[in-house]
């Protein structure tokens, strides 16, 4: 997993969209099954701005931004189903959002705007990961073994994350839609 260096007074985090009980102990139990040691440090998520560094000191323009999003972005239905794969680009397995996906796209062009502004490694494909960075063999399994998963719920928030020295990401406010 790429992470930005941070340095004193920093804190890096990140912006997503939780995945809901059960189907979060499910994907997470999935995501150690496989053989990924980052399973229990990573809750299931979909990324709406991924690692970011910013200083302490702008925190709370952070909040301030994030509150702006989510009240401009209505609740909205989102489906996971099957399995994909970023391989060979990637060394990734994921469960697909087959539907909000339009949903996340905008709020993550929402999200990734004036304070948070920056430039992606990557085009931006909402999607929850379950392997990442593991043999051949392990990534095989876990797309063959998650091909089946099916779940939807209402994304009723946004959540901004932390990323502790211990490599834990913990979940440390959110931010609930309320457009119309």
């Amino acid at each position: 997993m790429h992470l930005p260096e941070r340095g004193p007074a920093q804190a890096r985090i990140g912006i997503s969209v939780a995945v809901p009980e059960p189907w979060a102990t499910t994907l997470q139990e999935a995501r150690t099954g496989f053989g990924d040691e980052r399973a229990t440090l990573i809750p299931p998520h979909v990324t709406v701005v991924g690692p970011t560094v910013v200083d302490e000191a702008v925190m709370p323009a952070v909040w301030e931004h994030l509150e702006k999003v989510a009240n401009e972005t209505p609740v909205f239905r989102l489906h996971l189903r099957g399995s994909g794969t970023f391989r060979p680009v990637s060394p990734v397995v994921f469960v697909n959002v087959v539907e909000g996906i339009a949903e996340c796209e905008q709020l993550e062009r929402a999200a990734r705007s004036g304070i948070l502004a920056q430039d992606s490694r990557f085009n931006y494909h909402p999607h929850v990961t379950v392997a990442h960075e593991l043999p051949d063999a392990a990534l095989d399994r876990a797309f063959t073994e998650m091909a089946g998963f099916d779940a939807a719920f209402d994304v009723t928030a946004i959540w901004q994350y932390e990323h502790g020295d211990d490599g834990v990401w913990r979940a440390q406010r959110a931010f609930p839609l309320r457009a119309p």
